[in-house]
């Protein structure tokens, strides 16, 4: 069973990679934008964010035990947070990138007490940083969209 929390918490390996949190990021932002199911379905969307939440939660506290505290080969937290700044976001190129790069900036420099939610124990410690940036980026990307409804109409 630690296998398969190896492979969920690492995203299949991508963990191992040099700038696996941002690889992974952009691989979630691939996969929303290329599988329509993810972007037309907004109750499957908030199933499948839950979804990643619980499941990357679960393996990261797993994991620990071997790779120890938070560490860098689990990048199952940036899908989690990807799919938070991007859920519900009109499918475009400009909602893709503009929600990573929030979501990374977020995430990266941790501002507003991002750094904080870290101190939680396990997996939540893990997951919770990256749910929080990815919750401050979903709120300034539905800013961005509405600046652009409201200033280009």
């Amino acid at each position: 069973m630690i296998q398969v929390h190896k492979q969920l918490a690492s995203v299949l390996g991508v963990g191992f990679v040099k700038g696996g949190g941002t690889v992974a990021a952009i691989i979630y932002c691939i996969a929303w934008y290329w599988l329509p199911v993810v972007y037309n379905m907004y109750w499957q969307q908030a199933a499948i964010t839950l979804a990643i939440i619980i499941a990357g939660t679960w393996s990261a506290q797993q994991v620990e035990k071997i790779w120890g505290k938070d560490s860098s080969k689990v990048v199952i937290d940036e899908v989690a947070g990807m799919a938070i700044a991007l859920l519900y976001a009109p499918h475009s190129i400009f909602n893709v990138v503009t929600g990573l790069i929030l979501f990374r900036l977020f995430d990266i420099l941790k501002p507003l007490g991002i750094k904080r939610m870290e101190k939680f124990p396990g997996g939540w410690g893990v997951m919770a940083d990256d749910i929080v940036s990815g919750v401050y980026a979903f709120i300034l990307l539905r800013l961005f969209i509405w600046g652009q409804a409201y200033f280009l109409s």
